[in-house]
């Protein structure tokens, strides 16, 4: 909604606290976030969400234009939404470190393997119009966002594909103004929190 100039209000509900479940509560979301409240209409899930918005505000152009290419790209954010239980677990979300010397589980590497398969799919077979995955922005570039923060965040290995994306990632400027955000909050949600082994770097992000 930032990168196309839709205007919304951002309503922030710190997680894990005693008062998030009274504040959700509202939403029937299952305390699940985020929720898009519009006028009386309340959606929830982040692709249920993304395909709201490109519908109702942008004449579905949130989506890339080949049928083909649009196909690919919805397959690949359910995919994203679904899967990868074991990066969000090993790599969890921290925008206020970077780590070094991460060492991973096969499992993991495995899926991260797996999302640069994807990535390198959809820029050698339909990004060559752009910088983005599909060429232009996409609602698939707002489903990978995350986890190109992990890897930057957990120093994961990029070949010169797989960096340039990270880096027009990166260099978003609505992105960059989330990251800001989420280095002034002050909550530590401990589940998140990685053990560290010996011999991994801890600097700040």
């Amino acid at each position: 909604m930032r990168h196309f100039k839709i205007p919304f209000n951002e309503k922030r509900i710190a997680l894990f606290t005693d008062s998030m479940e009274q504040e959700l509560a509202q939403y029937g979301s299952d305390s699940k976030v985020p929720v898009l409240q519009d006028g009386e209409l309340v959606v929830w899930d982040s692709l249920a969400i993304l395909e709201y918005v490109s519908e109702h505000y942008l004449d579905n152009q949130g989506w890339p234009v080949n049928e083909k290419a649009r196909a690919i790209a919805r397959s690949v954010c359910a995919e994203m939404h679904s899967s990868l239980p074991h990066l969000r677990e090993a790599l969890p979300m921290n925008c206020r470190k970077r780590f070094k010397n991460i060492t991973v589980s096969d499992k993991t590497q495995r899926e991260i393997n797996r999302v640069k398969d994807i990535w390198a799919k959809c820029r050698n077979e339909y990004g060559q119009q752009g910088e983005w995955l599909f060429g232009e922005f996409s609602a698939a570039d707002a489903m990978y966002a995350p986890v190109v923060l992990r890897f930057i965040g957990y120093d994961i290995a990029l070949n010169e594909v797989e960096k340039a994306y990270v880096d027009t990632v990166m260099s978003h400027p609505d992105l960059q103004e989330w990251i800001a955000a989420g280095k002034l909050e002050q909550e530590v949600i401990e589940l998140d929190e990685v053990e560290l082994p010996p011999g991994v770097i801890v600097e700040p992000g």
